[in-house]
């Protein structure tokens, strides 16, 4: 190894240590910064990010509900290509740097697991709690404009309402297993983040892909289709609330929580 190591010049050892996968530890330091970055953001800036990402996660809504009226209905491919338009919103709210409820499952997380204190966990909490009612106030403001803003023929609006009616209509346990998978990866796709380069686009459309095609709850996005549903009298609220609201909200904590934010943690412990 140490001939190997000789036999290159400076740029090419350089090189060599650039294309080298970075430790745990240090993607766990990247996300830890940015998480300590958010737990000290002011409330109203909080508000003002997290409703726009709530708004923006609409836009998977839209986007899968199109190419579903543009896609032969009874074609065995058709869910394929259009759980492609799940992924827009996630793109949106990425990319765009916007508050997401289940990426703060994990960001903020390794800033308390690293340093736990009491003032730590009640920013915590200060910051899931604004930023999951920012999320839901755009996710309602979303539903209620595409029901009643006329954006959309009405035979477009016929498929606005079969896609939403695919939501939000398996039984308590399904709903919680399946977002706790959501929740997982989701946070898995925040993880892998930091050193993707140029495939972050890929990384955002390949695991909210997954997502989507599982049909796994998502807090936010889930709740732009249900939300439009229950504005629209086709669900009551109570059904919402703990059909879906509830179990997926538990669900996408613990995925991210325990399965990728409390292992990561342990695991950059354990090496030191």
């Amino acid at each position: 190894m140490a001939d190997n190591e000789k036999q290159l010049d400076h740029h090419e050892g350089r090189d060599a240590r650039r294309r080298v996968s970075p430790r745990a530890a240090v993607v766990f330091e990247a996300i830890r910064q940015e998480g300590e970055s958010e737990l000290s953001r002011k409330p109203l800036a909080l508000f003002w990010s997290g409703l726009a990402a709530g708004l923006s996660m609409g836009f998977s809504f839209v986007a899968e509900t199109l190419l579903s009226y543009h896609l032969p209905a009874d074609a065995e491919w058709t869910q394929l290509i259009t759980k492609f338009g799940y992924s827009v919103g996630f793109l949106i709210v990425v990319l765009g740097r916007q508050q997401l409820f289940t990426e703060n499952t994990l960001t903020p997380m390794l800033e308390v697991f690293n340093t736990p204190s009491r003032d730590r966990l009640w920013r915590l909490g200060r910051l899931w709690s604004v930023v999951l009612v920012a999320n839901m106030l755009g996710a309602l403001l979303f539903a209620a404009a595409v029901r009643y803003g006329d954006a959309f023929s009405a035979d477009r609006m016929a498929h606005f309402q079969e896609v939403a009616l695919k939501s939000g209509h398996e039984d308590w346990w399904t709903t919680f297993a399946g977002a706790i998978f959501a929740g997982w990866l989701i946070a898995l796709m925040v993880w892998l983040m930091p050193f993707a380069e140029t495939g972050r686009i890929w990384i955002i459309v390949i695991v909210t892909y997954m997502v989507g095609l599982g049909g796994f709850g998502h807090i936010i996005a889930g709740s732009v289709e249900t939300l439009y549903l229950v504005i629209g009298g086709q669900m009551d609220v109570g059904a919402w609330l703990g059909g879906f609201f509830l179990p997926v909200l538990a669900g996408n904590v613990i995925g991210g929580v325990s399965l990728v934010a409390a292992v990561n943690s342990a695991q950059v412990k354990v090496e030191g």
